[in-house]
This record gives C-alpha cells, structure tokens and sequence, in this order.
C-alpha cells in the first residue's frame, strides 16, 4: 500500500490548526491508495470546539451585514483562485471525474456568492395592528435573529458543495459552525477551512473536526448546539433527531428519484439527461435517477436509445476528462450494488446492460422487469445502477413514483399542462421538475423532501430561514 507523502493533514479549531494521535488514512477509491493521513478531533477537541462557536457567536451576530457579506465574498473568491486544488482533491478523495469536480467548485463559489447576497437581505416586515378599532395607534415590525451554533454533519458524494450549503447561509445570518465533513473526503472542508482562516471571520466561527461517527455525539447533544443540519442516509438522518432533543434539526436524506418520460416529450433530450442523471458521479447523489417510467407507446425504441447511450458512457479513470462513471466511493458499496442487482434477477429482472464491476468501479446498469419490492427499485441504491419500466395513462405512472418511502425530487418529460399541474399537485416530493431530470438542482433554489427524505429546505435563503428565528416588535403609540 502506497502512504501519503505529506505529513498528517490538521484540523482546525477556535482559528487554530491542531494535530492529535487519533489518525486515518484517506484512500483513492479508484486506485486503492492512500491519498493522506488526516488527524481526527478527539471528544476534548470537539467539545472546545463547541465552546469556541458558542464565545464566537457574540460577535458574529453583531457584524454589521456588510461585513459578514465582505467575508463571504472574501471566500468565494479565495476558492475561485484554488479552483484547480479544489477539483483535485476532490477527485481523488472520492473518485468523482474531474470535469464533475470542476463543475462542483462552480457550484460551490456559486452557493457562497450566493450566501453573500443573502447577508445583505435578511429583510423583515412592517404588519399594520389597527385591524381593530382600540389598536389604531399599534403597528408591528418582523425581523429574523440568528439562533446560535450550527453543527452541520455533510457527505462524501459533494464534499464542497454541500458544505457550503450549510456553513454560507449560517454565515451570512450570523451562525457559527462546527462542520463534521465525511470520513471519506475530510481533506476538503479543511482546504475551506484555510480559505475561511484567510478572511476577517471571527475567531471561532468557522470549525471543522474530522472524526468518526461514533466519535461526533457531542454535535448532536451538546446544548451548546441550537440547529443540527445533517446530510446523509435516512437511518443516520433519523436517528440524530431523535437524540437531538429541543434543537431544530434540518435533514437532507435519501431518495430513489423517478423520471416519468411522456410521448410528448422531446426525446432525444430526454434521453440525455436522465442519462446523465442517472450515471453521473456513478449514480452517488440523493436525487440521482433511480426508476424511469416511460409511455408505452414509445417504450421499445426510447429503452433501446437509452441503453445504447448507456453503453457509450466513458467509465473508469476519474482522471480522464471522458470519464463519465467513476469509481464509487469504495469497492464495499460497489458489492453491495452487486448483490442487490442479483438479487433483482433472482427475482425475474432483466439486464439490459451492465451488472458487472471492476473493483470500485459499477458499469452503468439498466434493468427491467424489476419487482417493485426489489432493493434496487425501492430502496435508495446510490449507484450507477436505473430500472426502467412502462406506462398507460399519467396517473398511474405519478401513483408509481408515490409508491416509494422517499420523496425529494421527480423529473417529467411533458409539455402537457394538465401534466404538469397535475403531477405537481400530487406527486408526494419536494421538487417537480419539468423537461429535466430529477438530478436538476439550481444551488439558490429550494431543496428538500418529505417522507423518509426529510424535512426542512436548504437553498441559501430557504436554509437562512431555517437558521434563523423570527422575532416581534410590537408598537404602541398611544
């Protein structure tokens, strides 16, 4: 096995980079090697941590919005310059392929501009009281406060992005954060870290302790802690709030997004983006697409198209700029994805191509025939891995997608309105998205789902709500 050849990566805490003896190696998921050493918060870290964001959020929620936007911009630019180290990193923590490492740094300067604005318009309201004769002399005024420490717990699938979703708006609304980034790709947050380190963030504001799971209770506990926001699978995601007592718990869990492909759909660009969405990142994001239900009056020729398309993708190597379907993010995942694609056969499903690894790396996968009950169609399979299925009429192909214990996002194909409405009044999710994929995420929208995918919204201004708690000032001037 091949060791690291820096010296162990820090972490960072009260504005101080601090080593412990508690260390684990990160390993490429492409070339099973180590890619760093990185040293782990001990319980005594993670609790001086807590304190440091509790001392710190006395002055980050006095600056003046100004500053906290200057901050913010300060590092979005910072990690504009380091784009190519950030990409980097990324891919060879998780095997992402670096044109989707790049396009997440894209992403991510965009989430944290983005949380700059938003620091300039936590605006309130002016709400009249003389509905009623004896308040004539009353009105009121509402504005948003920051409610103190965020813990905020992020994944390996997008180890900037998704923390910049969580540390921008806190941020930008005057939250401190103790950031847990993911075991698999803690080499990230601590690069962010060292942009946050750069600007005029106060002391304390911004800390990220690598540890295991079973090492982050305090996060979840501590009553130091005012908001937990969590990404991840939804057996984690629910057991964190219910030992999360009276804090607010914001959770982005898991899916097993549909796509519903109408006759009248453009098919040719259909095609290619549920493909993409579908295989993208080898299939290891919640709103990836998992089911396809098509018309069947187009179903034989647009499975054809699709599977072809399916066999062209560029697999393997993440550094190479063709690669569409890298490694997942170790070769136990991609045995997992295995088994479960035998056990769909075991039970009548058929593959159309694919089913097959190579080590970490899945080819992307088409089934049908799939049982409804298999784990690949009603469980989250987070892998390069679709079941594609027919239908008659529109009402059932949205009573199919409603047929899930999750819902975060559906995609339909359509430009019938009465589609369209429909759909959005009952598909069972947070998102409807139309003429795109489920796998459509614009960074400044609202995003969330229900059922076992969650609650709360993330999208900076929907998470700064979140962040925040609304306050009352009623006036008399009698």
């Amino acid at each position: 096995m091949k060791e690291p050849a820096a010296k162990p990566l820090k972490f960072y805490v009260n504005g101080e980079w601090r080593t412990s003896t508690l260390r684990r190696q990160v390993f490429n998921p492409f070339q099973s090697a180590a890619v760093e050493e990185v040293c782990h918060a001990t319980a005594k870290d993670i609790s001086e941590a807590i304190g440091a964001a509790a001392s710190a959020f006395h002055d980050l929620r006095r600056l003046p919005a100004s500053e906290r936007a200057h901050i913010l911009k300060q590092m979005a630019a910072e990690v504009e310059a380091r784009r190519d180290e950030f990409a980097r990193l990324i891919t060879n923590e998780t095997g992402k392929p670096i044109s989707f490492s790049r396009a997440e740094v894209s992403r991510a300067i965009m989430t944290l501009t983005t949380s700059s604005e938003e620091a300039k318009r936590l605006e309130g309201n002016v709400l009249p009281l003389d509905v009623l004769p004896e308040y004539a002399d009353r009105f009121a005024i509402t504005r948003r406060f920051p409610i103190g420490v965020v813990s905020a717990i992020t994944p390996f699938n997008f180890p900037l992005n998704l923390v910049a979703h969580k540390v921008g708006p806190a941020l930008a609304c005057g939250n401190p954060v103790v950031l847990k980034p993911s075991s698999s790709a803690p080499g990230v947050s601590l690069l962010l870290a060292d942009v946050a380190a750069k600007t005029t963030l106060p002391k304390g504001a911004f800390n990220v302790v690598p540890c295991m799971g079973s090492e982050a209770e305090q996060l979840i506990t501590d009553k130091r802690v005012k908001l937990i926001s969590f990404t991840g699978s939804p057996v984690v995601g629910w057991g964190i709030k219910a030992r999360a007592g009276k804090k607010r718990v914001v959770l982005e869990l898991g899916g097993n997004a549909a796509v519903i492909i109408c006759a009248d759909a453009n098919l040719d660009y259909a095609l290619q983006r549920t493909l993409l969405g579908a295989f993208g990142n080898a299939g290891q994001s919640c709103i990836a697409v998992q089911r396809i239900y098509v018309h069947e009056s187009i179903a034989g020729p647009v499975t054809e198209k699709f599977v072809k398309l399916a066999r062209s993708l560029a697999t393997g190597d993440p550094l190479n700029e063709r690669t569409v379907v890298g490694p997942m993010i170790d070769e136990q995942a991609a045995e997992r994805v295995e088994d479960w694609i035998r056990q769909a056969v075991n039970a009548g499903a058929e593959v159309l191509c694919g089913g097959t690894r190579e080590k970490a790396v899945l080819e992307p996968t088409v089934l049908k025939g799939v049982p409804p009950d298999a784990a690949v169609s009603c469980q989250e399979v987070f892998a390069p891995v679709v079941t594609i299925d027919t239908f008659t009429e529109f009402k059932d192909a949205v009573d199919r997608v409603n047929d899930s214990p999750f819902g975060l996002q559906t995609g339909i194909f359509t430009n019938s309105m009465a589609d369209i409405f429909y759909a959005f009044r009952e598909l069972e999710v947070g998102g409807v998205i139309v003429n795109d994929a489920s796998s459509f995420r614009a960074d400044h929208m609202p995003y969330g789902g229900v059922k076992d995918s969650g609650f709360g919204r993330e999208g900076v201004r929907y998470a700064i709500e979140e962040m925040t708690e609304l306050k009352l000032l009623a006036l008399n001037f009698t």
